[in-house]
């Protein structure tokens, strides 16, 4: 059987998920793509989104010249912390979904944790 790499990706982040469910924390999930970044705070299984941001929030485009880079990134992180922060979530399990943690991944979290949510 021949594997791309969304397949082999969806496996790792599979296994992630599997973990921070036995867990019970709430999970802060990011997704990319190469013109977007998104993030969601949701319940350890899953079912309920508590907190949402992205480079399509209307507060976010006006500030960004582009939305596919490193500094839009750090910008997501911020805004997810800031909205967890106010919805009274102070600790998450990061769920990378199968990407690597280096590039906006990693910004995106560091971002969030200077904000001061713990993870």
């Amino acid at each position: 059987m021949v594997m791309n790499k969304k397949i082999t990706r969806l496996r790792r982040a599979k296994r992630t998920r599997l973990k921070i469910r036995d867990l019970e924390v709430t999970r802060l999930t990011v997704h990319k793509t190469p013109r977007h970044m998104y993030a969601q705070v949701t319940s350890s299984d899953g079912a309920k989104t508590l907190v949402c941001a992205s480079t399509l929030d209307k507060e976010l485009r006006k500030k960004m010249k582009s939305t596919g880079n490193i500094e839009a990134a750090k910008e997501v992180g911020k805004l997810i912390a800031q909205r967890a922060l106010e919805a009274g979530i102070t600790e998450v399990a990061f769920d990378r979904a199968g990407f690597a943690y280096h590039g906006r991944i990693k910004a995106l979290a560091e971002a969030a944790r200077e904000v001061g949510l713990q993870f």
